[in-house]
């Protein structure tokens, strides 16, 4: 609203929508547990139908599919739902592009809860979970991760393939640290029928990985390093080292630690490849990618979103000679290429 003068008024909105942003998490989750996206785009699309087809009433669903309605997730005329072109990509069960099983990590019940005491997180300087939160060793919650958020890295997993020419078809070996549920790596194998893929993380985190390997027709070329990458030895003569989402959870002088063994395992014209939410200098842009640092600081006791010259330091500091910054062009994140 703007005055007489034509100045915007100070406005309550934001505060509105922001204490009542669980409701949108929660009617996506929803949704996604009553497969209303899939119905749409099969052509079911009236309320009536869409309670049907759920077991559900029909007065909860049209003010459900309503409320997606109004928050972007669906487009409303004459009382049939439509999905709209990234709710069919990324929502449909029958998209291959589908990340709804994401909605099992990203809104878990453990997740959640690390922020219902964010001030006396911010009051501590990291996360009240026991031990070292996320970082603990073998937290179960990595398996979860693994399980559930593979289909969103798949446009990132390409990516990196591609920026790093794997279709080159070049003799590589690749060690692949906090594999996760490996997508990474297997694009690789995938993309070059040459590259021999070690993927390293916990035990049973890395049988998610392996079921995903023998999935894509790459179990041959997949191996096994199980540990925490700390500790384990990585063996020598890496062409590729990827470090996909594992500098964040750690303070620079881990990482360094880190980043030495890294270097130390590289052949001498190998390449450290790694993806991170990355700011600006400014630490509040692009939204995104700042933003993460929150996540770091409910779930780590050190961790953060670092800009790319706090990076640059670290590699710097463990004895790289290079390093450029590739934002990629299908998420949020950017990748950091670093030479031996």
């Amino acid at each position: 609203m703007a005055s007489a003068t034509g100045q915007k008024q100070p406005n309550p909105e934001l505060v509105f929508d922001t204490l009542n942003a669980y409701q949108r998490t929660e009617a996506l989750k929803a949704a996604i547990e009553l497969d209303i996206f899939t119905a749409i785009g099969e052509g079911t699309n009236t309320a009536p139908a869409l309670a049907k087809r759920s077991n559900a009433a029909e007065r909860g669903m049209r003010i459900l599919c309503d409320y997606l309605t109004i928050i972007g997730f669906l487009t409303k005329q004459a009382r049939q739902y439509s999905l709209t072109p990234d709710t069919a990509m990324f929502l449909d069960r029958r998209s291959p592009a589908c990340v709804a099983s994401a909605a099992g990590f990203l809104s878990s019940i453990e997740g959640v809860a690390r922020f219902r005491e964010l001030a006396a997180v911010v009051r501590k300087g990291g996360s009240l979970m026991p031990g070292d939160g996320t970082v603990e060793p073998d937290n179960p919650i990595w398996v979860e991760f693994a399980r559930s958020m593979a289909p969103l890295m798949i446009p990132s997993s390409e990516a990196i393939a591609a920026i790093v020419k794997a279709d080159a078809g070049e003799k590589w070996k690749v060690l692949d640290i906090a594999a996760g549920h490996g997508l990474f790596g297997i694009a690789i194998a995938r993309h070059n029928p040459n590259a021999e893929i070690y993927a390293l993380d916990w035990p049973r985190v890395l049988d998610v990985a392996s079921e995903n390997a023998a999935k894509a027709g790459v179990a041959a070329r997949h191996h096994k390093i199980p540990g925490s990458a700390f500790e384990v030895d990585f063996g020598t003569g890496y062409d590729v080292v990827l470090l996909t989402n594992i500098l964040h959870h750690f303070d620079p002088v881990m990482n360094e630690i880190l980043l030495r063994k890294v270097r130390a395992a590289l052949a001498p014209s190998g390449r450290a490849v790694t993806l991170e939410f990355i700011p600006n200098e400014d630490r509040v842009t692009p939204p995104n990618a700042a933003a993460f640092s929150l996540t770091m600081l409910a779930s780590t006791p050190e961790g953060d979103a670092y800009p790319f010259s706090e990076y640059q330091k670290m590699f710097h500091a463990a004895g790289f000679s290079a390093n450029e910054l590739v934002p990629l062009p299908s998420g949020f994140q950017s990748l950091i290429i670093s030479r031996k």
